[in-house]
């Protein structure tokens, strides 16, 4: 109870004296409310631990007001209520609204600390159960050995413990968000929340009031302050209208905004880390991206690779997702061939980090053998494979050194055609020295050009 903050809401000044004195000699802080219109402030600025709520009031009964925070969603904190003239059936339905617990008046108190040590310790226990679930559901590790992959980590790793907005660009598909939840799991706010918003999934009717909130039917947070503390990641930032990035911007330049119809300043305590597939830079020559605003955000960007840029990584990231099926789906295990993995990295990946996974779910659910090999593959990619038996592709009765030259010259001639004649990358998949492959390629007279 050390540190807690709860709110008592009663209209008895005596009962909420006395339950206050109680609670604030095991250490928490406590706060009044004597009706139902305080309650709705101190919840939504005291962001109590714990609501202790009468149920009979002069404005609005307990019951009324807890059945309004259960329709808004906003009945995170566990709420005890009190009632002198309680019956079965109004303790039926506030526990059916949310309620943790019913306590009837006069009140015990040695029932009353022991239901409030209850009640935090179990709301303690579901954050930290739904932190793990989100942690296993999202990785906080950048998967990958390739230097382009070592570049980020290394670049994420200098930026992370410092509170500026970071504007992270990249194709779409390349998982974003998992660069910005490393960012969020490395920071000093790693502790506080992470909140993920998609500007093109707000509503178009108010996306203001969803970002910044609104007091015009009491004080309703938006995103802005449900992530105090932590980091509130925009996906998409390029479709925000202009009329919220003048808002978003003038919130940044001051660390302050105001609720939407609110006249209070409200403090910013959160770092910004927006994304965008869209160059921002032609979308703010169209007019429809505020350069202020740009250079606000891209005061440390971060480029995230496409997949065809670092392949070598295919092997881990496939790795990677096998395993994170059979962990959250209880797909079967299975592993990819090496024949299968090296179709896959010479695949251009268009839709990257989301395709493989997609791929990858697929190929686990469809599967029926403990490995997945090429033709399954192929098929996935939704090309034919070939129908030719391996006899009809080579011509046995040439000398064995002409066969392999054969062999080596249309290998390397395939090779050349999936990286665009960049020798680095074609020495890395064959695994050859460069200066070997040079040999190799003169050696058999192929062309580069």
């Amino acid at each position: 109870m050390i540190g807690s903050n709860i709110l008592v809401v009663d209209d008895e000044p005596d009962i909420c004296n006395i339950v206050k004195e109680i609670l604030e000699d095991e250490g928490s802080k406590v706060c009044v409310a004597e009706n139902g219109e305080t309650a709705r402030i101190l919840k939504e600025t005291v962001k109590p631990d714990l609501i202790l709520l009468d149920i009979w009031m002069p404005d609005i009964d307990g019951i009324s007001l807890l059945k309004e925070w259960n329709e808004s969603g906003s009945i995170e904190t566990p709420v005890i209520m009190m009632s002198g003239h309680g019956t079965v059936e109004t303790a039926v339905e506030a526990t059916r609204l949310g309620a943790y617990d019913f306590l009837e008046k006069p009140l015990s108190l040695a029932k009353l600390l022991l239901t409030v040590r209850n009640a935090l310790e179990t709301s303690r226990l579901q954050r930290e159960n739904l932190k793990l679930k989100q942690y296993s559901q999202h990785t906080t590790e950048i998967i990958g050995k390739s230097e382009k992959i070592k570049n980020l980590s290394e670049q994420l790793n200098r930026i992370a413990n410092h509170d500026t907005p970071v504007l992270i660009i990249g194709e779409s598909g390349t998982d974003k968000e998992a660069i910005a939840r490393y960012l969020h799991s490395r920071s000093s706010r790693s502790e506080g929340p992470f909140i993920a918003v998609g500007v093109s999934a707000l509503s178009s009717d108010g996306p203001a009031i969803e970002l910044f909130g609104t007091e015009l039917n009491g004080i309703q947070p938006g995103y802005l302050e449900k992530a105090t503390g932590g980091t509130l990641f925009l996906k998409d930032i390029a479709d925000m209208s202009l009329a919220s990035q003048a808002k978003l911007q003038n919130a940044l330049e001051r660390q302050s905004f105001s609720r939407i119809n609110g006249l209070e300043a409200v403090n910013l305590d959160v770092r910004i880390v927006a994304a965008s597939h869209a160059p921002l830079d032609e979308r703010i020559q169209q007019g429809l991206f505020r350069d202020d605003l740009y250079f606000q955000l891209s005061v440390v960007p971060v480029k995230v690779p496409a997949i065809r840029e670092h392949f070598e990584d295919i092997p881990e990231l496939l790795e990677f997702y096998v395993n994170y099926f059979v962990e959250q789906e209880s797909l079967p295990y299975k592993h990819f061939t090496t024949a299968a993995q090296n179709r896959l990295r010479r695949y251009s990946w268009p839709g990257n980090i989301r395709e493989l996974k997609n791929l990858v779910q697929r190929l686990l659910i469809l599967g029926n053998a403990d490995s997945i090999d090429l033709e399954e593959v192929e098929t996935a990619l939704g090309e034919q494979p070939s129908s030719k038996h391996p006899d009809d592709l080579y011509n046995f009765d040439l000398p064995l050194r002409e066969a392999r030259e054969k062999f080596e010259r249309a290998y390397l001639e395939y090779q050349l055609k999936q990286f665009n004649g960049s020798v680095s990358k074609i020495a890395k998949n064959v695994g050859m020295e460069r200066t070997h492959l040079y040999r190799k390629l003169k050696s058999l007279n192929i062309d580069l050009k």
